[in-house]
């Protein structure tokens, strides 16, 4: 193997490696840990680095056991069909043990670097993600809401380790509310882009519960909610500036503003990949700042 091989064959691994985690899904529950522990320790920490860590890895592990569970029905849509596994880029063995491997890493990482409480809620959401929603798919069209469930643990995580104990405050069940909103049309925005991807694989659709305006309206009362459930946090002693509060009113006003073409719209398939990056966007600002607000001086 020649020299200019090896880098390009390092890179493809890489980027096999990278396709077979999701990473950009553990980078984003990492996020949401991190934010989970500023608003809880009031502040920045070191120790905040360890959990942050320990859920990347679990995220990395969960997602590459659900393509392993998955790779039947990958084979059959279009949107999951370049994935390693039903494109053959990787062997399912080889799968599965990087995933029981990232799956201990991360174990590990979040029993050292936080508490027992913080291992359980990842083992939690391990279990609800693979154990529970995965299976659930192909059974219910309604997966999403049982589904959504599994947004919330980040977050957690990081809260119980800024705490360093176990806390149910109002604070957190206000956040997790928040997010537990954001996941469903999160969810639904990408079966409703492949939904007759999902019939084609035998799996449930919601293209064969609802019309396309249905369809519309629903994920569109999900974002509502989701904005509403954001402007809620305050309420719990959550921000202390009036500019944070204000700003979280603004960016709240636009994803109204951003996906009230989800009804605006008669073309189908009505998903819009510039919806699914909106609502996103918004859940990585509505982090930011929050936790501006506990780092910033009033």
């Amino acid at each position: 193997m020649s020299n200019f091989e090896r880098p390009r064959k390092l890179l493809k691994e890489i980027k096999i490696f990278f396709e077979l985690t999701k990473v950009k899904i553990s980078c984003f529950a990492a996020l949401s840990t991190f934010a989970g522990f500023i608003l809880a320790y009031r502040g920045l920490s070191k120790n905040m680095i360890l959990p942050g860590l320990g859920v990347f890895f679990l995220a990395s592990g969960s997602c590459a056991l659900n393509q392993y569970q998955e790779r039947r029905n990958d084979q059959w849509m279009k949107r999951t069909q370049g994935r390693p596994l039903p494109a053959k880029k990787l062997s399912p063995s080889t799968a599965l043990g990087i995933s029981f491997g990232l799956l201990l890493l991360g174990s590990v990482i979040l029993y050292v670097g936080a508490h027992g409480s913080a291992l359980g809620l990842g083992v939690f959401a391990v279990f609800w993600y693979n154990g529970v929603y995965t299976p659930l798919k192909r059974k219910s069209a309604f997966a999403a809401i049982p589904g959504a469930l599994i947004g919330i643990i980040p977050p957690f995580i990081g809260w119980v380790s800024g705490k360093a104990f176990f806390s149910l405050d109002p604070q957190i069940l206000a956040i997790s509310f928040f997010f537990f909103m954001w996941q469903v049309p999160h969810f639904w925005l990408l079966l409703l882009k492949s939904g007759r991807d999902y019939e084609k694989a035998g799996l449930p659709s919601l293209t064969k519960r609802f019309t396309p305006a249905q369809l519309r309206r629903v994920t569109l009362m999900w974002i509502f909610g989701t904005a509403a459930a954001c402007m809620m946090i305050p309420l719990y002693g959550m921000v202390e500036s009036n500019l944070i509060h204000g700003s979280l009113f603004i960016v709240a006003f636009w994803l109204v503003w951003k996906t009230m073409k989800l009804v605006a719209t008669q073309r189908h398939p009505f998903f819009s990949e510039t919806i699914f990056k909106t609502i996103n966007f918004y859940a990585v600002m509505v982090m930011i700042l929050l936790t501006l607000d506990h780092l910033i001086p009033s």
